[in-house]
């Protein structure tokens, strides 16, 4: 729950370049990997985490440009990650103009349940890192390097003169 605009925002530039780097790192070929049955290919997951974007976000009245959730996955990374800047940037610029600190403890109807604003906001970040974890996971599957985001990846542990973690 968010009781600051200011606080979210400085949450959501983090989250956010970590997800456009991870989702940087997928390749066009990776898009329709399929890893096994009941496993989302990382198409489906990257362009899940850019379509809920705008969905969870529209629900609080937040107006912006987006795509439609049923929108069909791209072709190519570059077109996921693209969108996903693109809706992102244009979701933080709709709520820096819109709202307040007050606003974050209005309720809105998210899924027949009553949330404070200031509680999707955090249900907006934790659903990213969750998808973003799922990704990074199929993208390992996939044979894709995945980079660093909380601390070094595996094949980055060279670089700071350590052995990769087992």
């Amino acid at each position: 729950m968010y009781y600051k605009i200011s606080d979210f925002i400085e949450d959501w530039k983090y989250e956010s370049e970590a997800t456009i780097k991870i989702l940087s790192n997928l390749t066009d070929s990776s898009l329709t990997k399929n890893s096994g049955e009941n496993i989302r290919t990382p198409g489906r997951l990257a362009w899940h985490i850019v379509t809920s974007v705008g969905e969870m976000a529209h629900r609080t009245r937040l107006k912006f440009e987006t795509v439609n959730e049923s929108a069909p996955i791209p072709a190519t990374a570059k077109e996921i990650a693209d969108e996903y800047k693109r809706t992102s940037d244009n979701m933080l610029e709709e709520l820096k103009a819109k709202w307040t600190d007050e606003t974050l403890l209005l309720e809105d109807d998210m899924y027949s349940e009553m949330w404070k604003k200031g509680k999707t906001l955090g249900v907006l970040v934790t659903h990213q890192i969750h998808h973003r974890g799922q990704l990074t996971v199929v993208m390992r599957l996939a044979g894709l390097k995945v980079p660093g985001v909380y601390g070094p990846a595996k094949e980055e542990w060279a670089n700071y003169g350590m052995q990769p973690q087992e």
